[in-house]
């Protein structure tokens, strides 16, 4: 309770005075945007501060990593964009906190994004583009920032971790079954958060049809630390692609797939002899929806992946969400969000089946209020409910205050 009086002071004190420093922020953002050369080039760095506070029941959800009941989590994201012409575009994101996802560590400083795009003709048909960035693949990327996020989580199909363990391949199929040895960072959901993986894409718009394509140096499924091609290179690339329609303005539908190896290099020596890392893929397919009318904005992704598993065999699961934004003021919203994951059956390795993991449901409320153009203040309530697991029910209360500059 002692943590809850002090983010609540915290938040209220903050909004108090962005309040105040409104003029402040919007002379900000004046300054921090250039040009030279007749307007031919041009950057704007900008940013966002958020601080989240997190209250649930342990062990901690999701992506979430914390021994503790509930987590104060700061964060810094500072953004440049640059254009040079027309046809040149290059943008850089970094960012201070305690760790990718929420975490109680030590603070550090990364490169989440750089890229360089390149449009030839103005119609938009075609970009190319080459760096560390989001993935292709689905819709909530458009979306997943803080400040357009109507929620503090991320759907269900991007956190909720599964029992694939990258740094090693299974002995045997009682031990992939079995309860988690390694601590549950140590394992990957279907698509981690936005999957800044590095690589190329080509992407564009005809009529009313999108297309991308992406080749990147890990799996959808990949954690942070493989993203870099420092760490992870290109000698197993996953491809993805995604297919899009737009019959009007409303509507925006969309066919994803992906495929790569998903283990890291150090699962090497665990693999089955004979047997090496480009034989054990993830592959995704995805289909989403987007649709905006009046107040109202929806969304929904559906995913099926297959993880091939040594001494298992497929492992499959779906995993899904519904989403709908509704604005009761141009500042106040509210936001309701289902979310479901089921797990097949694999071989046992005693004659039988099992599934691989806790069928669960999850379902999310948000309320939201942008103070001004700079400030946002969003508190969310989830209830999900994991089968065949001692708790079954658990609870998590997010509160978090972005402010943008």
């Amino acid at each position: 309770m002692k943590t809850l009086r002090i983010l609540s002071f915290c938040f209220v004190a903050l909004v108090a005075a962005s309040l105040e420093a409104e003029d402040l922020l919007d002379r900000v953002d004046e300054a921090l945007t250039f040009s030279a050369f007749h307007d031919q080039v041009r950057a704007r760095l900008s940013g966002l501060m958020d601080l989240e506070g997190y209250f649930f029941q342990r062990p901690a959800p999701g992506l979430i990593e914390t021994t503790s009941d509930s987590l104060f989590n700061p964060r810094l994201t500072l953004f440049l964009d640059a254009q040079v012409g027309s046809p040149v575009y290059v943008f850089v994101q970094s960012r201070l906190d305690r760790g990718f996802d929420p975490s109680d560590g030590g603070a550090q400083v990364r490169l989440d994004e750089y890229a360089l795009r390149v449009t030839p003709w103005d119609n938009g048909r075609f970009n190319l583009q080459a760096g560390k960035f989001a993935t292709v693949v689905g819709n909530w990327k458009e979306r997943h920032l803080t400040w357009e996020n109507p929620f503090v989580t991320a759907p269900l199909p991007y956190e909720n971790i599964t029992a694939i363990y990258d740094s090693e391949a299974p002995s045997s199929p009682g031990e992939f079954l079995g309860p988690a040895s390694d601590p549950k960072y140590a394992y990957t959901p279907i698509i981690w958060g936005p999957s800044y993986a590095t690589g190329a894409s080509v992407a564009g718009r005809i009529g009313k049809f999108d297309y991308a394509a992406e080749t990147k140096n890990a799996s959808l499924s990949s954690r942070p630390e493989s993203w870099d091609a420092t760490q992870i290179g290109f000698e197993h690339p996953t491809f993805s692609g995604r297919i899009g329609f737009r019959p009007n303005p409303m509507w925006n539908l969309g066919f994803s797939a992906s495929t790569g190896p998903y283990f890291r290099p150090e699962a090497r020596p665990t693999l089955p002899s004979g047997q090496g890392i480009g034989d054990y893929r993830e592959s995704v397919l995805g289909q989403d929806l987007r649709f905006a009318w009046h107040h109202w904005q929806l969304w929904a992704e559906v995913y099926e992946a297959r993880f091939e598993v040594p001494r298992v065999g497929n492992a499959d699961t779906i995993a899904y969400y519904l989403e709908a934004k509704y604005k009761f003021t141009p500042q106040f919203f509210g936001a309701l969000r289902w979310n479901q994951q089921l797990f097949a059956t694999v071989s046992d390795g005693l004659g039988g089946r099992a599934p691989w993991g806790h069928d669960l449901w999850r379902i999310d409320t948000a309320l939201g209020y942008r103070f001004t153009a700079h400030t946002q203040l969003k508190l969310q309530y989830s209830l999900q409910h994991e089968a065949s697991v001692p708790r079954g029910v658990s609870n998590l209360f997010a509160a978090q205050f972005t402010l943008r500059f």
